[in-house]
């Protein structure tokens, strides 16, 4: 299966909180690994949940090994030799001590203002700056240059992103930082970084859950970063429940009008006395179980009038561990998002 963004370098994951954009964004790192690349993957909203997904110790602020990737059949049949995943916790401070010592050529002098306290100052009080620097060091990972001589290179970047509700302000940083700098290196930075932003080497993808407020924040955000010049890549359904009862079935479920008979029949036939409240409970259970198909259904309506490719992930059953990012990076892959 190849990929329906072969040109994007940047993956940008955001989603509403709970939708599970971070392990969206672990699975996509996975999936983009199969290639036989390496593959980046940057978390910046300092809770370390990559660490805690792949079972390994806290990030530094350094680009770490942390698994490699999803293993898969060649067309001969033989498996194809994966890529690596590495992973970089980006924090504000530090990452302005690395601008400070590659731009200025400020090494102690950096070390010297942060005991000052300087650095915690500058990236708290101008939440613009803060966002240039996380971003900038982003860029950075994905255009490798000479001020950063020997770095590794990666053939892909995955950022697991804030939330919908603020992923246009935080790549938006040309205009972030409007009201703080007109010129100089600050702004220049800026400017540079959205040509990468707003090209097709980035793709901004959305997770959802199939619920009313996820999929109205996703559209909201979709709306705010196309108004922005930003980017849109997919949606992801993320969590997505079984089917597990035929349509007319369904049908007759939701209307309240299941065979009582036919429920007893099953229940001798799986050796379970037909008991007339255990009927009545199963029947009660159906209906809310229709109803909340019917419910998804129609958000996923509302996803596929969005105008953007859609991928769906099914539920992993007992939640998420390095077996489950794989299965998760499985079903990317083959449905064309990695």
């Amino acid at each position: 299966m190849s990929s329906d963004w072969p040109h994007v370098q940047l993956h940008v994951v955001t989603g509403k909180g709970g939708t599970g954009k971070s392990t969206v964004a672990a699975a996509l790192a996975l999936g983009l690994a199969s290639h036989g690349k390496n593959v980046l993957l940057c978390e910046v909203e300092g809770r370390q949940g990559v660490a805690r997904m792949f079972d390994v110790d806290p990030l530094p602020y350094a680009e770490t090994r942390i698994a490699t990737g999803l293993r898969m059949r060649s067309r001969s049949g033989a498996d194809a030799e994966p890529g690596n995943v590495y992973a970089l916790h980006i924090a504000p401070e530090e990452a302005l001590l690395e601008y400070l010592k590659m731009y200025y050529k400020l090494g102690p002098a950096g070390r010297a203002l942060d005991r000052f306290g300087v650095i915690e100052f500058a990236t708290t009080i101008a939440p613009g700056v803060r966002d240039v620097l996380l971003t900038g060091k982003l860029f950075e990972a994905v255009q490798r240059n000479s001020r950063n001589k020997g770095a590794r290179t990666y053939d892909a970047v995955v950022l697991d992103a804030p939330p919908t509700g603020r992923i246009t302000t935080f790549l938006n940083v040309s205009e972030s930082v409007a009201g703080l700098a007109k010129v100089g290196p600050i702004k220049n930075q800026a400017d540079t970084m959205m040509t990468l932003f707003r090209s097709r080497r980035t793709a901004v993808h959305l997770v959802t859950l199939l619920e009313e407020m996820p999929v109205q924040e996703t559209a909201d955000g979709i709306s705010e970063l196309r108004a922005a010049g930003l980017p849109v890549g997919g949606v992801i359904v993320n969590q997505v429940r079984p089917r597990d009862l035929p349509d007319e079935s369904l049908a007759a479920a939701l209307a309240g009008s299941l065979d009582g008979e036919t429920i007893a029949e099953d229940l001798k036939r799986a050796g379970v006395e037909p008991d007339p409240s255990l009927i009545s409970a199963l029947a009660a259970e159906a209906k809310e179980y229709a109803e909340r198909r019917s419910l998804e259904d129609a958000q996923r309506r509302l996803v596929a009038g969005l105008g953007v490719p859609t991928y769906e992930l099914d539920r992993v059953a007992g939640g998420i561990d390095i077996g489950g990012l794989y299965e998760l990076a499985a079903e990317l892959k083959e449905q064309g998002l990695a």
